[in-house]
């Protein structure tokens, strides 16, 4: 196992370095998720490029030494309606083509999958985009190829759903059927560390990590564009602290956070976007509070928190863009009076939602404030089902999902954009399987 080194990290972008013959280089990154047509990216207010698809671009021309460049997307994709983002979009020519531009696109939540712990099997459902509504999948719900199935991440591009196994120690992959919603096993499921406790893959579709909760590690593999499936890195797992129980990417792609339980802390890694390998941010691990659960960050990637199960508080930060350092934001941590589980950020970056806190059995929302990123409840806290383990937002933000573990069903609840405030949707909750641990967004 590779430990990840104590030293100081620079965050620079890994890029292609080399001397053009006409002195400019060029501008570009990789799309994904794109579904819909018409889409245009331009680069400093003038150059623009149309993508029909996702993968790797580059904008036509270039741009000289010490000169800036700002991409940003001029035409939104249509039929159907998405929203592209774009990170890693701006800065200064340095002798070098500029790679790491980032561009996401997202729509509607089209599917939900619930990984159901004790009955051993996902649930499939599809997503009623105008009232939250779930319906099951025609063969839901599905068998699992390992056993325990304890957290699900979909892929960027939406083709994936990758599926952590807590007891056979090891993460499976399943084929999204773009129609229907249906999963279809892909090869064998590949092997992680001991006791694996949570799954996410990078911005770019390119690498996916797995945090080993009893091996005190994250695995580290790269994903075939094509098949889906993982290869792991050759210098693979990556010590951490002890007991990692989440992970959480920046929207830049550049920095992995990983809470460790038993330590209270957090360890945050430098992504090496050619290898996929993790290296140490100075100053990692950086303190959170004793039993650190879950993690969440907002769309901008200036702001992280963290729910303290055993301190029943969530740990607020700010994030050093450079370095990915955290630093406690003034009046962190803020109590929660319960124990709270699950964070989620909604798309707009306004609110977070909280599962099990104030009380027992509740979800709440705290707005975050734009500057200082500072919590403060807003609203009343609402009842979900039992023991709410895991909350996630539609990339829609007009629903939110809530799986509830000893009450084995999903309570859904549309967002009030304007206040962040929960309500419950009229047919409300849904039945799950045995002791659903995770949701998973298409």
């Amino acid at each position: 196992m590779k430990t990840l080194a104590w030293t100081t990290v620079a965050a620079a972008a890994v890029v292609i370095v080399g001397c053009n013959l006409n002195g400019k280089y060029t501008v570009g990154g990789t799309l994904t998720g794109l579904r819909g047509q018409g889409l245009v990216l331009q680069d400093n207010s003038g150059n623009n490029l149309s993508l029909a698809s996702n993968g790797g671009f580059a904008f036509s021309g270039g741009i000289k030494k010490n000169n800036t460049y700002s991409v940003t997307v001029k035409t939104q994709p249509s039929n159907p309606t998405q929203t592209c983002t774009v990170h890693n979009g701006s800065g200064t020519i340095n002798k070098t083509n500029v790679t790491n531009v980032i561009v996401s696109c997202t729509q509607a939540g089209r599917f939900a999958y619930v990984a159901n712990q004790l009955s051993n099997n996902l649930s499939a459902y599809f997503i009623d985009s105008a009232t939250g509504d779930l319906a099951a999948i025609n063969g839901s719900p599905f068998a699992v190829s390992g056993t325990t199935p304890v957290a699900l991440a979909v892929d960027p591009n939406g083709q994936f759903l990758y599926v952590v196994n807590s007891g056979s120690d090891d993460v499976s992959v399943y084929t999204i059927n773009y129609s229907t919603g249906t999963l279809t096993a892909a090869g064998v499921p590949t092997r992680t560390g001991s006791a694996p406790e949570a799954v996410v893959v990078d911005p770019t579709d390119t690498y996916l990590y797995v945090a080993n909760l009893a091996a005190n590690s994250v695995s580290a593999y790269i994903i075939n564009g094509s098949t889906g499936l993982l290869t792991e890195l050759s210098n693979s797992p990556f010590a951490v602290g002890a007991a990692p129980s989440s992970l959480k990417i920046d929207p830049n792609g550049t920095f992995l956070y990983i809470t460790n339980f038993n330590n209270g802390n957090i360890t945050a890694a430098v992504i090496d976007s050619a290898t996929g390998s993790l290296s140490a941010v100075s100053g990692s691990p950086f303190a959170a509070g004793a039993g650190a659960l879950s993690m969440a960050i907002d769309p901008t990637g200036a702001f992280a928190y963290v729910a303290n199960e055993t301190a029943a508080t969530i740990s607020e930060y700010t994030i050093n863009a450079s370095t990915g350092a955290l630093a406690a934001v003034s009046g962190s941590p803020l109590a929660t009076g319960t124990s709270p589980e699950s964070l989620a950020v909604d798309p707009a970056g306004r609110y977070l939602y909280a599962a099990n806190v104030t009380a027992k059995n509740q979800v709440a929302a705290y707005s975050i404030a734009p500057g200082s990123g500072t919590l403060t409840l807003s609203g009343s806290p609402i009842a979900s089902g039992t023991f709410p383990i895991n909350i996630v937002i539609d990339p829609s933000g007009q629903w939110a999902y809530v799986a509830n573990d000893n009450s084995n069903n999903i309570s859904v609840y549309s967002v009030d954009t304007a206040t962040g405030v929960l309500t419950p949707a009229s047919h409300s909750p849904f039945a799950a399987g045995n002791q659903p641990r995770s949701i998973a967004i298409e």
